[in-house]
């Protein structure tokens, strides 16, 4: 483990430097074969068919850390299924999303690779962009395909399709500061092409993005299921709805998509019976984000209302899913892994930092919540779209009952972007440093216990293009402010003021001291490391102090 630097301590630039680059190193080392071979380009196992587990992966879609139960005894959320799931396998204390939005995460969960090297550096896209991945990168999906599984996606894309308009012109994104778009001009009786099914999925069924955003439509494969012949109004923001107006298929609801999701995957889940193949099952929610639309049957189910219950309800889809897996008897060899793409947004906190602004940042949602008793992200400060912590720590589960320990808590500290090379690791598929999974240190040593670490650093980034690089005990944030929805989420320094912040969690995990001005060499050195990250990659990054 990294042996902690102590806020007080002073050294100097060279004894941090030494000290930096053995923790490093031990980092990769403890990592083991696969971290370097894999850099070589060799593969540390070469899975049997028979070997091969069903997978599973189910994305939350805003879930804060404090929302279950498993992580805050206190919340006031029943989440009995993700409770359960925990107790069944391993449960991650701090686990991050690469990013604190939706987009950038989900396109580093399936590529291994962080967003901020594609053209989105900022900010998230919209219902009607074209694809953010790109026709020569290797996703989770086609990873799998090409070891023989059935790959199938139900939920919420939000990573781009091709979009024609009636002229057969491609849709393009939309720029900086332009709404969510209508889409009144879009050729809905035509493929869409550049989602799910053209980068390794064999099916796909869900929505294009948010429902926050049109279209209003679900898409079976290349196709909108019903063609758009209505209009959805404005729904304006309120604590729980919002939604800009556009397209809508006739009979769409957003209290239906959840559930609906949920008939579909079991629907995979069945079909799965008597096939010799294994399965894939990416199943990206479209809860609890806005629009917060609990179906009837959840109402009042938990104790922090309307938001609670929404919750409640991802955590009962959750359990339909493992019910299934079990039906099918398939619970034994199948790696379920449950998460959120950020932190929560339904969230508050009553203690001071020194770059709050001069006040305790709270919002009508934050208000909501506390009335209940409930805090989304536990004692973290920020919310969704923030550097700080409770913009991008998140609740991991992994169960695998063939392979991994029931009833374990790992507080290492892992990243969502792991996901690719773990897989890659089961299958023996080697992770080149230079493309997919050039950010990506695989779980599978402690899933199993062979290591008790796997990444050296995390990278963090947030809605605005903030930039922060945990090593260690150390966060370093590049600039001052939240990035994000938490005011001030820019702070200009004045002269002789701190250019960011840099903050030891295991003295203050709540990040209130910004030791920025007083541990200057600590700053330099992880600036230089998160520059060179950015200039190559994470691995060759991590794999160099190992040599």
């Amino acid at each position: 483990m990294i042996q902690r630097i102590a806020s007080t301590q002073h050294v100097n630039r060279r004894s941090i430097q030494l000290q930096l680059t053995h923790q490093i190193a031990a980092h990769a080392v403890l990592s083991v074969a696969f971290l370097l071979t894999q850099t070589l380009d060799g593969p540390v196992l070469q899975a049997a068919p028979t070997d091969r587990p069903n997978i599973v992966l189910i994305l939350a879609d805003d879930m804060g850390w404090g929302d279950p139960q498993c992580y805050q005894p206190a919340s006031k959320i029943p989440t009995p299924n993700l409770d359960r799931l925990a107790g069944q396998g391993v449960r991650f204390t701090d686990a991050h999303t690469p990013s604190s939005v939706c987009t950038p995460t989900r396109y580093t969960l399936l590529t291994g690779r962080y967003c901020w090297r594609t053209s989105l550096t900022k900010g998230v896209l919209d219902g009607f962009a074209p694809p953010l991945i790109q026709p020569n990168e290797d996703t989770l999906a086609s990873m799998l395909k090409r070891h023989g599984y059935r790959t199938a996606c139900i939920g919420k894309w939000h990573l781009g399709m091709q979009w024609y308009d009636t002229k057969g012109i491609p849709i393009e994104r939309r720029e900086v500061g332009v709404r969510f778009r209508p889409g009144q001009e879009v050729d809905y009786d035509r493929d869409i092409t550049g989602g799910p099914v053209d980068i390794g999925f064999d099916s796909y069924f869900g929505i294009s993005a948010s429902l926050d955003m049109a279209p209003y439509v679900y898409i079976r494969d290349r196709r909108v299921e019903t063609r758009p012949t209505e209009f959805h109004d404005e729904i304006p923001d309120t604590i729980f709805l919002n939604g800009v107006p556009g397209v809508e298929s006739p009979g769409f609801d957003v209290h239906d998509v959840l559930p609906r999701f949920g008939d579909q995957a079991i629907k995979v889940i069945e079909s799965q019976a008597n096939r010799d193949q294994p399965l894939f099952l990416y199943m990206p929610l479209n809860s609890p984000h806005l629009p917060v639309a609990p179906s009837a049957f959840s109402k009042g189910k938990s104790d922090a209302g309307d938001y609670g219950d929404f919750v409640w309800e991802t955590d009962y889809v959750v359990g339909r899913v493992l019910d299934a897996l079990q039906a099918a008897e398939m619970t034994e060899n199948t790696l379920v892994i449950f998460t959120s793409d950020n932190g929560g947004l339904w969230h508050w906190w009553n203690f001071r930092a020194d770059d709050d602004g001069g006040k305790t940042p709270i919002t009508p949602r934050g208000q909501y919540v506390k009335n209940h008793s409930h805090q989304s992200n536990a004692h973290l400060r920020g919310t969704k779209a923030d550097a700080f912590e409770g913009g991008h720590r998140v609740p991991f589960i992994v169960r695998w009952p063939a392979k991994i320990a029931a009833g374990q808590v790992v507080d290492s500290t892992i990243e969502l972007t792991d996901v690719y090379a773990t897989i890659a690791e089961i299958l023996g598929d080697p992770v080149k440093h230079e493309s997919s999974g050039m950010d990506s240190f695989s779980l599978l040593p402690l899933l199993t216990g062979t290591s008790k670490t796997s990444r050296p650093f995390a990278v963090h980034h947030s809605l605005a293009g903030i930039f922060a690089l945990r090593l260690g005990d150390w966060k370093m944030i590049e600039g001052r402010g939240s990035g994000g929805f938490t005011r001030p989420n820019r702070i200009n320094p004045k002269p002789g003021e701190p250019e960011g912040q840099l903050y030891h969690l295991a003295d203050d995990p709540q990040e209130r001291s910004n030791l920025w001005a007083d541990h200057s060499d600590q700053v330099t050195l992880m600036q230089e490391m998160l520059e060179r990250v950015r200039n190559t990659s994470s691995r060759i990054e991590a794999t160099k102090a190992a040599f």
